[in-house]
């Protein structure tokens, strides 16, 4: 928790030494109506008081409380301002970090974790901070000075007091001793009851079409009655504190007023009045010190939950990352190439390799292929180039420089990249073809325009109600795969990189839309490097050169009529593709 105080800055920092000012004065005020109430009360009894000596004290105890309330609302908003603005910090921090996370530490937390840990962790310290500074202030500086005032006033009713705070203390911390550990179980569950949301929503198709929504409805049902039980228990707990508060408070209330009664009873005629005018004094302080302790019980039933939330940030924060940027951003000795050398690669957390000694160079114009069975390994290798993972032995160049050695906007800012699955976010076509415009890449409605056309997407474009600035929901889910991925093709195709990278991204095209599409490709990045990853035939059959990867090592590197006389391997994938004839033919 202390960590995360070092997000507050000057400003909110200048806030809270304010907002502590005014606390400080409205407790001063709270406890100055005892005093008021007390005079009242000897004027009253005192014979020969008039109206005008009562209504005086009074008015200051109604001042009083109208200034307290006053503060308590500055303070409230005060407090408020602090904790969103220190709840935005936190958050802005916490969403850099993971921007910067690379793909292992995103599997470490998992995506519906760092969900929950940048929405409901947060907010936990939020209401913690908004409600610590209001309570957890003026608890202990209406307690001191309650004391103070009471204090040497009786000992019978200061042990009453004492008996009651001591038993609050007491209760407080067993309930926190049971409840603590099951808070820590509580954020895991949120993670996990995000978690099976967000999979039921994302596979919503699947789990039509496979009628399986009881099995989702129970795989749910399970981890909400796990959280369920979790949280009923906790409030359960808790629940029990609110009636002990006031009973504690009330038991104390009349044991003060009995005490006063015998006392009154057994004192002289002019004692009793003094004593009487102490009891009702020492009452309402008492009640304000078994109220600070209270208000202090309420924030220690908040405190151990957003310490975990604190706790968990902080595990994001103090990550630290798997692949760290260089520092190279001048100019390269080549232009365009992609370089492998000796390449081997294992997932961090992998006992065996996913591919070992891979070696080859694509120059700068070429279109090199990448092909093999399911699992060989081809994605892995080209996300090699952007750094999503790092090499594990040998090294990855671009253009004649150790992708490591980058700093990571120079060396994306070369690349073209269309992942696997084709990504599309809220927007409109414009903004989703356009998403690669950085402060080195201008990229204007003319290129948008060229690039959809490019991709074969124009025809589809151009049909929607607002054309390119027609509307694209969330992953696209009102488009078809195909349309997908012309729309992502055209957003690496707008930047007009040095270097495309395309992950089996003409799966969901029909041959004669991918052969029409390649074909402009071709045209159109006659200067860029090429990279494609692919398991047709059709594909990859006009590469200057296509590797052949198969159980994690190179069995091939050649151009297609080289492969078919000399890969037993790539004939078989081409044999299950197309006919003797169409080989021929293709030759």
């Amino acid at each position: 928790m202390l960590k995360l105080i070092k997000s507050f800055n000057k400003k909110q920092i200048l806030m809270i030494v304010i907002c502590i000012a005014l606390i400080v004065l409205q407790s001063w005020l709270d406890l100055k109506i005892p005093d008021f109430m007390s005079e009242i009360t000897m004027l009253v009894q005192t014979e020969g008081s008039t109206m005008q000596q009562i209504i005086k004290p009074g008015i200051y105890m109604l001042l009083c409380a109208l200034a307290a309330l006053i503060l308590s609302v500055i303070v409230g908003y005060l407090s408020s301002f602090i904790a969103a603005s220190f709840s935005k910090n936190i958050r802005e921090k916490l969403f850099t970090k993971i921007e910067n996370f690379s793909m292992r530490e995103i599997k470490k937390f998992s995506t519906s974790s760092l969900i929950t840990r940048t929405t409901n962790d947060i907010t936990q310290l939020q209401m913690l901070v908004s409600m610590g500074l209001q309570v957890a202030v003026k608890a202990p500086i209406t307690a001191i000075f309650a004391i103070m005032k009471i204090l040497g006033k009786n000992w019978q009713w200061s042990v009453v007091t004492a008996s009651g705070v001591v038993i609050l203390i007491f209760t407080i911390g067993f309930l926190i001793s049971i409840v603590l550990p099951r808070f820590t179980k509580v954020q895991k569950l949120l993670d996990r009851t995000n978690e099976v949301t967000r999979e039921s929503l994302v596979g919503i198709r699947v789990v039509r079409a496979f009628n399986a929504e009881k099995y989702q409805e129970e795989k749910f049902e399970e981890v909400n009655k796990d959280l369920t039980d979790t949280q009923t228990f906790n409030q359960r707990a808790f629940g029990i504190m609110q009636p002990i508060m006031y009973l504690i408070m009330n038991v104390s209330m009349i044991a003060i007023y009995y005490i006063g009664a015998q006392l009154i009873t057994g004192a002289d005629a002019p004692q009793k009045l003094e004593l009487f005018g102490d009891m009702v004094v020492f009452s309402s302080y008492s009640m304000q010190v078994i109220m600070s302790f209270l208000m202090l019980a309420m924030i220690l039933v908040m405190y151990p939950r957003a310490n975990v939330s604190a706790k968990r940030i902080n595990e994001v924060l103090e990550e630290e990352n798997y692949i760290n940027e260089g520092t190279f951003d001048g100019e390269t000795p080549e232009k365009g190439t992609v370089e492998f050398k000796n390449v081997s690669f294992k997932y961090p957390d992998g006992n065996d390799y996913v591919f070992k000694d891979i070696s080859f160079k694509a120059n700068k114009g070429e279109t090199v292929a990448i092909i093999g069975s399911t699992g060989s390994g081809k994605t892995t290798l080209v996300n090699l180039i952007p750094r999503f993972y790092d090499a594990t032995l040998g090294e990855v160049l671009v253009d004649g420089v150790n992708v490591k050695e980058y700093k990571e906007e120079a060396l994306n800012n070369k690349l073209g990249y269309v992942s696997q699955k084709a990504i599309l976010f809220a927007g409109s076509v414009y903004d989703n073809v356009a998403y690669g415009e950085t402060s080195e890449i201008d990229i204007t409605e003319e290129n948008v325009k060229k690039a959809v056309e490019v991709a074969q997407a124009k025809g589809f474009v151009e049909k929607l109600e607002d054309g390119y600035y027609g509307y694209i929901s969330q992953a696209g889910t009102n488009l078809s795969g195909g349309q997908k991925q012309r729309l992502s093709i055209a957003r690496a195709v707008a930047r007009k990189p040095e270097i495309y990278i395309f992950d089996d991204s003409f799966s969901a095209l029909d041959y004669k839309t991918d052969s029409i599409l390649r074909k402009e490709l071709k045209k159109y990045t006659s200067d860029a490097t090429t990279l494609i990853v692919a398991q047709r035939i059709g594909t990859v059959i006009n590469a200057d050169k296509i590797i052949v990867l198969d159980n994690g090592k190179c069995v091939g590197m050649g151009t297609h009529k080289e492969l078919l006389n000399n890969c037993n391997v790539y004939k078989e994938i081409a044999l299950s593709q197309l006919s003797e004839e169409e080989l021929e033919n293709a030759r």
